[in-house]
Order: structure tokens, then sequence, then C-alpha cells
């Protein structure tokens, strides 16, 4: 009777083995709350949101488990299972070998359907395989993974090193475009997409601040429809994947906030561009033949003149103008007369250890005396020099995510936090717009939905992370999870 039963689950186990989804459809919203789910649910169709919600399942209690929450970062833990501290990704902008460079940039390639600098880009800055690497290398490249989106960052990062390709919106053109490490033409589904696009009317008119308009999101959709179409995906032999980011949520927010019209107005088409997606997944691929998670790469703060007039703390930051402050504070006891710090970037600061040295001064010291500065700073409720994390007084779970954000040579030197409700100013948002970058709820606490191919209706509102979302994918397609993982699988969907 044992042996019945051990055989029995041996035959279960490999049967389970053998069976995939034909595609798995990977979507980020940019700049998506959690509670977004449930502020629109009523006003949301049955086919979009309501659709994954009601007939999948629902992480509650998602959150981004390092610091900073950035765009960038955000997209490559997602398809890494990792952060910064192992896939090397920082930021969007973030310092290599002293030099200050975007997450993407590559000069070593060129544009494809373009001429526009716009397309020397390339994934060759992030160190860690995604999932989409790992479901090529499982089928010695024969899965297809296709990347788009509006922004470069948000089709590239996530499709991965050996993706088929990725394409972007050039806003020089409003047309989707690519680069060389992917291919030397683009195919000509892509280009019959874009003559169609060259003729949306309201697209063209919006030209270069098509972000701002919730037709940013239906182009993006319609792509990913034509990539579905061009590229036959879900129909051959192997499982494909399909990387799809929806980033004018992320544009309209840093405008016009998290509270009016524009940002209603975008969930709210944006909810019904995914039941176009799934409409044609659908019809296409099959229903319950494929696999969709859906999350983000970060939420957002409120703005803080809103809740200021709401009677709750907020507030606006400026490192710019601390950096002054710094400069003279140091100066002041040194005597130093050009400035130590080299740049700040996502509440970090990067020390000029050039002129530091060009001017003779002890770095360890200039480091102290800026840490000593940052102190003082009165909305600033701690700050640490990267490399005294593990011994500093930041309270457990912050020296947990700065750690987990920080690679050295890229992160900079020095971390401080800002008190809650306050955030970057100017540099992003709007006067009525919002930021985001800290390790606050607001900003970390962020949507995570499995539909479609084995997964039960349901919600847990136990703690998981970001980077639980590749290994889960992973597991429930046998293969192995990306070189860098961190994550785990959350077993409430790999059951």
């Amino acid at each position: 009777m044992l042996l019945a039963c051990c055989l029995g689950l041996t035959a279960f186990g490999q049967a389970s083995f053998g069976e995939k989804p034909r595609l798995v459809v990977g979507i980020v919203v940019d700049q998506m709350r959690w509670d977004y789910l449930s502020r629109y649910y009523d006003k949301f169709t049955d086919n979009g949101f309501k659709r994954l919600i009601n007939q999948g399942y629902s992480c509650n209690n998602c959150l981004i488990n390092y610091i900073p929450t950035i765009t960038a970062i955000g997209h490559t833990s997602v398809y890494t299972g990792t952060s910064p501290a192992y896939h090397g990704i920082c930021g969007n902008n973030f310092y290599i070998d002293g030099q200050k460079t975007y997450c993407c940039a590559d000069s070593t390639v060129q544009a494809v359907g373009s001429d526009s600098k716009n397309g020397q880009m390339s994934p060759r800055n992030m160190l860690s395989t995604t999932i989409g690497d790992q479901l090529r290398l499982h089928t010695d490249f024969g899965s297809k993974v296709i990347g788009i989106s509006y922004k470069d960052r948000a089709a590239i990062l996530p499709a991965g090193h050996s993706a088929n390709a990725a394409y972007w919106l050039d806003l020089d053109k409003v047309n989707f475009i690519s680069s060389t490490y992917y291919m030397t033409q683009l195919p000509k589904w892509v280009e019959d997409y874009n003559k169609k696009l060259s003729k949306n009317k309201e697209a063209q008119k919006a030209g270069k601040d098509i972000g701002l308009s919730p037709i940013c999101g239906t182009i993006t959709t319609d792509m990913a429809i034509a990539a579905l179409k061009g590229e036959k995906l879900g129909m051959g032999q192997h499982t494909d994947m399909l990387c799809v980011s929806f980033s004018q949520t992320d544009v309209i927010g840093h405008k016009y906030g998290t509270r009016g019209e524009h940002t209603d107005e975008a969930y709210l088409q944006l909810d019904r561009d995914l039941g176009r997606l799934l409409k044609a997944l659908d019809t296409q691929v099959g229903e319950g033949k494929y696999l969709v998670f859906l999350t983000a790469d970060h939420g957002a703060a409120h703005n803080y003149k809103f809740m200021q007039d709401n009677k709750l703390a907020a507030g606006p930051w400026s490192t710019s103008k601390m950096q002054k402050r710094i400069e003279a504070y140091v100066a002041e006891r040194l005597g130093n007369k050009k400035n130590v710090i080299g740049d700040a970037l996502d509440y970090r600061l990067y020390l000029d250890h050039a002129s530091i040295a060009e001017q003779g001064l002890d770095a360890e010291q200039v480091k102290e005396l800026v840490v000593e500065a940052v102190r003082q700073e009165k909305d600033i409720i701690f700050a640490t020099a990267f490399e005294d994390l593990g011994t500093s007084a930041l309270p457990a779970l912050l020296r947990e995510r700065a750690l987990m954000g920080y690679y050295p040579g890229r992160s900079g030197d020095i971390y401080f936090v800002v008190k809650p409700g306050f955030y970057e100013y100017g540099t992003w948002s709007s006067p009525i717009g919002t930021t985001h970058g800290e390790w606050n709820p607001y900003d970390a606490h962020i949507p995570c939905l499995f539909f479609g191919w084995r997964v039960s209706h349901g919600a847990t509102s136990r703690e998981v992370h970001i980077t639980d979302i590749a290994p889960t994918v992973c597991q429930l397609l046998h293969i192995q999870q990306p070189d860098a993982c961190t994550g785990e699988p959350i077993i409430e969907i790999t059951k």
C-alpha cells in the first residue's frame, strides 16, 4: 500500500513537471500603490483588474525589501528575484568606475528603427540573469522572450540579457525602436505597427508628452498585442514570455500626484487596456493556458501639500540645499576650498574622492564630518556611511533594506533617511505631483497578482517581497531561478 502511494505521488510529480503554460506574461504598472486596487475597484470593468483579482491570487502584503524604491531597480528586481546588492542596477542613474551612468546606456550599440541616441541602450549594466534568461537557457534558447514599454529601461531590464527583443518608444518620432544589441532591422510586424502609430493623430499630437496621456498605455497594449500575433507567442513548442510595463502611470503621477482626474483617468483607461490584452491572450493562447503576474516597481507618496492641507505630517525635501550646508560645515572645519560631495542621488551622497585626494584631505575624516552634518538636518532621522551600516544605529528593518540596496562602487558613500511623508521635491515632481524612493509603505507596498495557468483564486496577507515573484514563476515553470536570486517562492501559489 505504501509503495503504491509512493508510486502514485511519483507519477503525479512527473506529470506536473511535464505541464507548463504556453506563455508567461509579466506586467509591471509603474508607480502603482497597492491601495489603488481597492480605491478604483468599484470603477473597474469586469475584464481587467477585477478579472485578475476575482479569478486570480492576490498577495496583499507584498513589500519592496530594499532601498531606494526606484523604477530601474524595481523592474530589475521583479525579474531577477534579487536586489541591487546582487544585480547591480542601483538606480535609474548611478556610478560605474567613477562615471555617472544611465542604467541602460550602451555606447557600443546603435538604434534600430531610428537614428536617435535614444536607441543606444542594452542590459549590459545588469549583473544577473532574469526569468526570461533562465527560460531561454532551459529550452536551449527555443523560448521567445520579448520586452515592451514606453520607457527603455522598463522594456530592456525585465526581458534580460538573452531576450529576442526589447522595444521602447522613441519620443522624437513617437514610434517603437530597439537597438543593435538585439537585431539589425525591425521585424515587419513592428514596422507595420509603427506605420499605424504614425497615423494615430492623438498619439502624434501628444508627441514628447505622450507619457502624460492615458493613450500611452493604450499604444503599449496595442504593441503588446502586435507582438503576441507577430511573434506567434504561446504557439510554439516551448513556453514563451512577454514582459509589458505601463509607464504612463508614473509620468502622470509625478506631474499630478496620487489624487485627481488625471490619475483616475490613467488607471481606469489602463483597466480597459488590460481587458483588451487578456481577451487577446484568451483568443490566441487559450484561456487557462497562459500565466500572468501583475505588480509595480514602486509606489508613491501623497503630495505633501495635499497632506498638509488635511493636517497630516509631510513636507518637501531638497538634497541640493542640504549639500550646500554640508559643504559649508566641512569647509569651516577643514579649510578646504573645493567641494567634497560629487553627487546626490536617491537619498544617497557620493563623495568626490578625486577632489578630496587633490586637496590632501583625509577621506575618512571627510566622511565622518559629512555624516555628522547630515545628522544635524532637522528633517533627517538617520544617516550613516554605507561601510558602517552593519554597526550603525539604524533600526534593523532600515539597515537590512539599505544593505540589500547597496552595491560597492555604484551606490555612493552615505545613506540618509528623511521623516515619513517628506520626499525629494523638484527633481521628479511638480507642485501638485509626487515622487518615490523611500522605505515607507507608500513607496514600498505594491500589488502582486497572479492569474491564469494553475493559479487558484484566493488571497494572503502574509508578507512577501518583490524579490519573491521571480522564484515563484520559475518554480511553476520547473526551471532554475535567476543566478543571483535571493527571493523565495510564494508557497500559496506554487503548492
